[in-house]
């Protein structure tokens, strides 16, 4: 990546809201050369998404954090394992990952049990799947670099007259 390139995917990453013309000012170039770099980015596949990461502990959705440890398919390895996991609406992300299991899902449900459901009868079901780990999210402290919760005020009483 040229230091061009990542110094506006940097600045995007920090905020997508940042339009062509506040990144050329910061960078000093030219608004016609971000924005059709940033053009290129997005067809190259480099920009894959704008997004707002949304503090959502109100609502009444459930996510689940799932490890699941597979045998990848002769030819394709976990590239296909990976397809058919994806393809389902629950899941939000997907990763290959190293260590005991192989990826890292995150899922999305309407309840414990609904994603106790999509764990026992579709992740499970797949002939190449040998084991899951599912780890539901209880808090979320902090989501792509943004503390969601301000520091507690501290509530002591003056002991001074």
């Amino acid at each position: 990546m040229e230091k061009l390139e990542k110094a506006v995917a940097n600045l995007l990453a920090e905020d997508a809201r940042f339009t062509a013309e506040k990144i050329a000012m910061i960078l000093g170039e030219e608004e016609s050369t971000i924005r059709a770099l940033i053009a290129r980015m997005e067809e190259e596949g480099k920009i894959v998404k704008y997004t707002a990461i949304l503090n959502s502990e109100d609502e009444d959705l459930v996510e689940a954090f799932i490890e699941v440890k597979v045998t990848p398919k002769k030819g394709t390895g976990f590239d296909t394992v990976a397809e058919e996991i994806s393809a389902c609406s629950e899941v939000k992300s997907l990763y290959l990952m190293s260590g005991a299991y192989d990826f890292a899902v995150i899922v999305e449900g309407k309840s414990l049990r609904s994603i106790s459901r999509f764990v026992s009868e579709r992740i499970s079901t797949y002939d190449c799947v040998l084991s899951t780990a599912t780890h539901f999210i209880l808090k979320k402290y902090k989501i792509e670099g943004v503390v969601t919760h301000k520091k507690a005020e501290e509530r002591r009483l003056s002991v001074q007259p």
